[in-house]
């Protein structure tokens, strides 16, 4: 190496390890209270992680489901579990004393907490308590109120609208001092439905599914496991039974598919959404014989994460069949074991999508287009080379969707809230 490669080098590592420093002069002075709503392991693990290794301090506000020693024992997290126990089959009585007692716990950490940043990931059971009571007893207390919006109005994608949930949707939106969305198509819904300003809307990529254990199973024995032979073209549907999801018109295509070519096999893996029985019993009467013949696999409970990665390496293919959604967290989780994907052309799914290299997007409601769909990807050389695609995907989606991008963007809008200088600004280096 000559000599002036060598000071470049020297120059390089000296400006690199300034800047390191100056950030983390910087995120000291940044501590923030993470709401939970005590459930998303993948989406807490995740953020936590990117802002802890960044200096951020942070107050996680956690319960039962998210109490794990690698939350707990992360430099600069404080974990507070206020909500315990969340089992679905305790009775009315329980449910009521555990609610009540959450809520009690959080009023007294908030009156005493030292973060002045208060970042809603997740409202709590009584959405419209956390958007009106909660959010004014915040700025009360003088916190900054960072919110998370995941769905800008999941009421009108569950077809479970009313002018109340508009109403206190839009008072929580006005009283936080920042909002994150997923996709700009959010922002601009967010903007033209409740009058947020744009200047207090952030798009920040929804970060990989990180938490999941990804071991050194091949798609072969993940297939084995499953009870699937490898010449088979295996489809997967993986998440939530719920009405906005589309299902129906995936059985319907593969039934299609099915009727030409016994190759095809389906995989209808996720818990069946509560109040979701009269939606989830006319496909599963539909569905019988080809469950009984084999055709159909069907795991109908909530999956844990050590037991994701066989679904998504004994798949082929990701199918997201919905209705409407603006972007979704299993797409990123197919991503993240590579696995290609095809989407309806609702929300922001498409933007996700690189045609003929990480998937391929078809008619959002229309059967006989994504049966169509499904015949493409099989013929493609996507699926051909589907092993050696798996790691481009990978790479292209962690290049877009790390949490390190997630971390660097939420950090730069603490400071902004708060008034600080921007972490994420370089200094200047002459």
């Amino acid at each position: 190496m000559d000599g002036s490669a060598a000071t470049f080098d020297a120059g390089q590592q000296n400006s690199r390890e300034f800047y390191k420093l100056t950030v983390t002069a910087s995120t000291s002075d940044i501590s923030v209270a993470l709401l939970t709503g005590g459930s998303d392991r993948p989406y807490v693990h995740g953020l936590t992680t990117a802002l802890s290794s960044r200096g951020i301090r942070l107050d996680l506000i956690g319960s039962d489901e998210l109490d794990e020693p690698d939350l707990r024992n992360k430099p600069g997290v404080s974990f507070f579990k206020l909500r315990g126990d969340q089992r679905s089959d305790a009775n009315f009585t329980e449910k009521v004393f555990r609610i009540s007692k959450y809520y009690l716990k959080l009023v007294r950490y908030a009156a005493t907490a030292k973060p002045r940043i208060f970042h809603i990931l997740w409202n709590n059971k009584f959405q419209t308590l956390d958007r009106t009571v909660l959010m004014l007893y915040y700025k009360f207390l003088g916190k900054r109120v960072v919110l998370t919006a995941h769905n800008v109005n999941a009421g009108r994608r569950d077809s479970t609208d009313t002018l109340l949930n508009r109403i206190t949707l839009r008072i929580q939106y006005r009283l936080s001092d920042q909002v994150f969305v997923h996709t700009s198509k959010m922002k601009d819904e967010l903007s033209r439905e409740f009058g947020v300003q744009r200047s207090r809307i952030t798009v920040i990529p929804f970060g990989i599914n990180n938490s999941v254990p990804n071991t050194s199973l091949s798609s072969s024995e993940a297939k084995q496991r499953l009870g699937i032979t490898d010449d088979k073209k295996t489809i997967l549907f993986f998440g939530r039974i719920t009405p906005y999801k589309g299902l129906e018109y995936l059985v319907a295509a593969f039934r299609q598919l099915q009727s030409r070519c016994d190759d095809y096999r389906l995989l209808i893996v996720g818990r069946l959404e509560p109040g979701c029985e009269k939606y989830w019993d006319p496909i599963r009467e539909v569905i019988q014989e080809d469950v009984r013949m084999g055709r159909i696999f069907l795991r109908i409970e909530f999956i844990p994460d050590h037991e994701t990665e066989i679904y998504f390496k004994g798949a082929d293919v990701l199918v997201l069949p919905y209705k409407e959604i603006f972007q979704s967290g299993v797409l990123f989780l197919g991503y993240g074991f590579g696995l290609p994907v095809l989407v309806a052309d609702v929300g922001s799914l498409k933007d996700e999508i690189v045609e003929g290299k990480t998937g391929f997007i078809f008619n959002p409601e229309d059967s006989a287009d994504l049966a169509r769909t499904i015949d493409r990807y099989f013929a493609s050389d996507l699926f051909a080379g589907l092993n050696q695609r798996r790691q481009e995907i990978r790479d292209l989606a962690a290049e877009l969707h790390s949490w390190g991008v997630v971390g660097q963007r939420t950090i730069g809008v603490y400071a902004k809230v708060l008034r600080l200088p921007s972490p994420n600004e370089q200094p200047n280096r002459q």
